[in-house]
């Protein structure tokens, strides 16, 4: 990323761009092979974001062009980013012919924007820490891309040329292409470490993520890449109001997909239906259960209007995260974890320290109230059934909804019980941090 632009990320990118995304969107099945489709293709991707994403394509293709790299090397690392889906010599082409094309292209959308506009100084990306860290990273992969690519032998060595002579953001890029289009698998060690990389180039997680072979551990419902709330207290939260599915059923379906980018397919899932049994398997009542929605969804899903007990909603997401499991992780046998018991009498403590706060107040005051003492007495009831782990999360859920203050002192004992629940840094932070009366 230049120095004088955000973060790839920071400037709205959500999947690949520039030159990268071209060779990804030529080498999708069905796209034409041809010379005028071809540049139609770069027109369209400079088009985006109102003409801004001509930036990264005029840029990417400059930075090549201002290098030394022989047309051998250009050429190689160009058919394997695409796919060998656009070959330029069958157009009587050189890479750096094309590249001047797509400059052009480039230049002509931001003029739309502002006539003046002439393409400034390339600023590669030669950060010495940055590119020796991208070349570990081909090199990690050589064996593989060697074996997947025999057609082209010089592959590795060209895709370093390209992070050594020219620009490390961009020779990352499409080194990420070539792994993808030769169906390269890479270890979730290596995977993890791309990820961390590519953050340091300020790509979003997707530029990784989105059409690599990744080599995921088993699923399981350890906390490790959940960063925020998880599991049935953060499904909660997609039903507050505003949820914009057209069914309850087509929201779930989208709720146990929610992976991230750093927990293999299926992990979500796993964590909802770990959640969703405790409930179902406790002496807990159905209007409890029911209660506990209600509160946790800010009415945003009202079961009580449907004529839909608690029980039988949960059973619709035991459903659910089971056909998600059976897709993406057929071998995933359900195994639920140990309750931490040695943490009851500290969530209850904390839950009833909060309980005069919420008496007298009500979640949805206008529209069938549920009153704050009903709602933490149902919680009390989930620490001690069910478990003190999905009570806190709950718990800390109905701060949140009747906007409770929080104190210093306990907002630092809730810090120590996520702690010892194993939650991700960010958990309270972008739950109830707002609510803490700081002096």
């Amino acid at each position: 990323m230049s120095q004088e632009r955000p973060a790839y990320y920071q400037l709205g990118y959500g999947d690949d761009f520039g030159l990268s995304a071209l060779t990804e969107r030529l080498g999708l099945a069905g796209s034409s092979t041809g010379l005028a489709a071809a540049l139609g293709y770069a027109e369209e991707i400079a088009d985006q974001s109102d003409g801004e994403e001509a930036i990264e394509l005029g840029e990417d293709a400059r930075r090549l062009l201002a290098s030394e790299l022989p047309e051998r090397v250009l050429s190689t690392v160009w058919l394997a980013a695409s796919g060998h889906a656009f070959d330029l010599r069958d157009h009587g082409m050189s890479v750096r012919d094309w590249l001047e094309r797509v400059s052009e292209v480039s230049t002509a959308r931001l003029r739309q924007n502002k006539r003046s506009y002439g393409p400034p100084p390339v600023r590669p990306v030669r950060d010495v820490g940055l590119c020796e860290a991208v070349v570990a990273e081909i090199r990690a992969s050589a064996p593989a891309l060697a074996h997947a690519s025999s057609r082209q032998p010089d592959l590795v060595d060209a895709l370093e040329q390209v992070v050594t002579g020219a620009d490390g953001d961009l020779g990352l890029r499409l080194f990420l292409r070539a792994l993808k289009t030769s169906s390269v698998s890479v270890s979730h060690e290596q995977y993890r470490r791309l990820l961390a990389l590519s953050w340091q180039f300020g790509f979003p997680p997707a530029v990784v993520h989105d059409g690599l072979t990744i080599s995921w551990p088993p699923v399981s419902t350890a906390r490790q890449g959940v960063d925020q709330d998880f599991g049935l207290s953060q499904l909660s939260r997609l039903f507050t109001a505003g949820w914009h599915y057209r069914t309850p059923r087509a929201a779930l379906e989208i709720a146990v997909t929610y992976d991230g980018y750093e927990r293999p397919p299926g992990s979500e899932a796993a964590i909802v239906l770990e959640d969703t049994r405790r409930m179902l398997d406790s002496g807990l009542s159905d209007d409890t259960i029911t209660l506990l929605w209600l509160a946790a969804t800010d009415r945003g899903y009202n079961l009580d209007m449907f004529d839909i007990g608690g029980r039988e909603w949960l059973e619709q997401v035991v459903e659910l995260s089971e056909a998600r499991l059976a897709e993406v992780a057929p071998a995933y046998v359900p195994a639920t974890s140990a309750v931490r018991t040695d943490t009851r009498d500290a969530v209850l403590r904390e839950i009833r320290e909060q309980a005069p706060s919420a008496a007298g107040v009500a979640i949805s005051p206008e529209f069938r109230p549920l009153q704050g003492t009903a709602v933490f007495g149902a919680l009390e009831q989930v620490v001690i059934q069910v478990d003190p782990d999905l009570g806190f999360r709950l718990f800390l859920r109905t701060l949140q909804v009747l906007q409770l203050p929080v104190t210093e002192e306990q907002y630092t004992r809730y810090k120590s019980l996520s702690s010892l629940f194993e939650y991700g840094e960010t958990h309270l932070l972008f739950s109830i941090d707002h609510l803490v009366q700081r002096t």
